[in-house]
């Protein structure tokens, strides 16, 4: 199994590039074609009497001035870097265009939540966990803070949920890059559940020419589960994305919502 097309979408802060170097990286090192995509909308916030023909047509142009800049950051990325290269742009909202567009791609790579930013639509930006639950292809969320993708080791955060399975199933060809992979499951110290399931697991990976550890991780009621992921230092985490329906993920908290928020380290995943 390979990844054959991926695509990354390209914000227009140049300063949250992070997500087009690591999907470069991940081009070259599948020999796949990367498909680099924008888009922004424009501000119909203001009243009717405002839209004159004069102003919607400035306003088109300064968006379509910053697609272009985009595009150039794009493929200056890529040169020499990136044998097969696409580019795909429209004055839309990003995340139903960007959502329309990933029919083309294998792997989606968009960049993680940054500390209070509210996604803006005029900017060019996405809203991961819209994107994740929608996208109907695996997506890559890469924090701020990353740099570049090595796939020395990698961690499946495990459920025995079909999110888990679609997401360690979909996640098989970076696994097959990764040195050291870990199954591990996050469960409080009363906890008596069975290693079996996790062992399951590495045996199907193994059936794909995956070797693999099974590992359970344990804290108590006065600690924050999420730590114990943090801890192992992995390069790359796979995770079902949504279990629950996404109101109460928002209301209520969850995993996924904490990954897209708090992880340090690329979050793949898959709803």
């Amino acid at each position: 199994m390979t990844l054959s097309s991926i695509m990354v979408h390209v914000d227009i802060d140049a300063s949250a590039d992070t997500s087009l170097r690591v999907a470069v990286d991940l081009a070259e090192q599948f020999d796949a074609k990367l498909i680099g995509i924008a888009a922004a909308a424009l501000p119909w916030s203001y009243h009717a009497q405002d839209l004159t023909p004069r102003l919607i047509e400035e306003l088109n142009a300064g968006v379509t001035k910053s697609l272009a800049a985009t595009e150039d950051r794009f493929r200056r990325a890529t040169t020499k870097r990136v044998g097969r290269v696409e580019w795909r742009s429209a004055i839309a909202e990003p995340t139903t265009y960007i959502l329309q567009q990933a029919r083309a791609s294998d792997m989606v790579v968009i960049g993680g939540e940054r500390d209070g930013l509210v996604p803006d639509p005029l900017l060019g930006h996405l809203d991961p966990g819209d994107f994740v639950m929608q996208a109907g292809r695996p997506v890559l969320v890469v924090p701020p803070n990353v740099g570049s993708m090595k796939l020395k080791s990698a961690m499946v955060a495990w459920k025995d949920t079909r999110e888990a399975r679609r997401a360690i199933h979909d996640a098989l060809p970076l696994l097959h890059k990764v040195q050291n992979v870990i199954v591990a499951e996050v469960t409080d110290e009363e906890s008596r559940r069975s290693m079996s399931q996790l062992e399951d697991v590495v045996s199907w990976l193994d059936g794909h020419g995956i070797a693999a550890v099974a590992k359970a991780f344990h804290f108590s009621k006065h600690k924050d589960p999420m730590e114990k992921l943090w801890e192992y230092g992995a390069d790359l985490l796979v995770a079902g994305a949504y279990g629950h329906a996404r109101l109460r993920e928002w209301v209520f908290g969850g995993f996924t919502r904490d990954l897209l928020k708090r992880s340090p380290q690329c979050v793949f995943l898959a709803h």
